[in-house]
């Protein structure tokens, strides 16, 4: 096919013919007046909003308001790299809005940094897994210029590990040996009462065995043996202790009336000290707890709004609220009300 203009003279000036070994061919004339002319592709809308929020981590804000310290506990986290890590800061304000207590804190799999800037002090723990069945951990305190090196290693044995730890730069190293039915932990100290430091070897530990319907637990830790027996079914727990050599003795009771109503009393035989604490729930989300506690001669009243051991996440409105009566038995003129509310926002 002929190039139109050169049909008409009068239209348009003929240029010479360009060298026949650098004339390129119609169809490819065709492809580069085409490529000039067609605007640069844009892409669609929805993909610029995407790239433009897609590197924003959101943003977790929790503020509690304590009304008997007048503090604001604030924090405001996020989590980066896919949820590979997550960067905290934290800080408290009183009523004056004056900050204190500021701490910023990134933590991941392997390595946790904790800034605390008014001690303008560093703590940092890392993890790492050697082997399947070795780790070794670190601790140091940069301010202090001290901290711990350890090592665990998993025993073929089901259960078991041992655990080698030391103080840096100074210290005696501790052993752990972990098992099913507890662990016990090895480690040379000084004994400074002697006039002359004498090394001893310290031994410290806990065992559990599963004795008839409940679970006995000795607990040996700084020449103390502490003994106590847990029982518990559906409606009733019974847990008594004793501490050797000091013989202090203690028990707990606690009684469960309904899925709603529980009632738990405590008793120190050394100092007849007592205290009893009756909670009914109502649904998952409201609590109310009532108890006296003799050492302090006073007693409560509180009342929760939002599950009290769960997260804030998890609560209507990302919200709890507990408000607490507090009523001293020598002066009830004296009582107080006090409330503690905290909130989440996710950004």
């Amino acid at each position: 096919m002929a190039d139109p203009s050169s049909q008409n003279p009068n239209l348009t000036t003929p240029h010479p013919p360009p060298p026949p070994s650098s004339s390129p061919s119609p169809t490819h004339q065709i492809q580069s007046g085409t490529s000039e002319l067609s605007p640069p592709s844009r892409p669609p809308c929805s993909t610029l909003s995407f790239l433009k929020t897609a590197n924003r981590p959101k943003l977790r804000v929790t503020s509690e308001f304590d009304s008997d310290s007048l503090l604001f506990l604030n924090k405001v986290s996020c989590k980066l790299f896919d949820n590979l890590a997550k960067l905290k800061l934290s800080f408290q304000n009183n009523s004056q809005r004056e900050i204190s207590q500021p701490q910023v804190s990134f933590t991941s799999k392997h390595v946790s940094v904790l800034y605390d800037v008014e001690e303008k002090n560093t703590f940092i723990k890392s993890t790492l897994d050697v082997h399947p069945r070795l780790q070794l951990r670190a601790l140091h305190n940069v301010k202090a210029q001290q901290g711990e090196v350890a090592m665990e290693a998993n025993l073929p044995e089901p259960g078991y590990s041992l655990e080698l730890s030391s103080p840096v730069p100074i210290g005696y190293p501790r052993a752990t040996l972990k098992f099913p039915l507890g662990e016990i932990s090895l480690q040379e100290k000084e004994d400074e009462e002697e006039e002359k430091q004498k090394r001893t070897l310290s031994v410290n530990g806990i065992l559990k065995r599963q004795v008839m319907n409940g679970v006995c637990t000795a607990l040996y830790t700084d020449e103390e043996l502490r003994l106590r027996y847990a029982y518990k079914d559906d409606a009733l727990s019974f847990i008594p202790s004793i501490s050797l050599p000091s013989n202090a003795a203690s028990f707990a009771f606690k009684r469960r009336f309904s899925p709603s109503d529980k009632l738990s009393y405590w008793y120190n035989f050394d100092s007849n000290m007592w205290s009893a604490v009756y909670k009914r729930t109502y649904g998952k989300d409201y609590k109310l707890k009532a108890g006296y506690d003799s050492d302090v001669r006073l007693g409560w009243a509180s009342l929760w709004v939002g599950d009290e051991a769960g997260k804030v996440k998890t609560t209507p409105m990302k919200m709890k609220v507990q408000f607490m009566l507090q009523v001293p038995q020598d002066d009830i003129k004296s009582s107080v009300l006090m409330f503690r509310v905290k909130k989440r926002w996710d950004i």
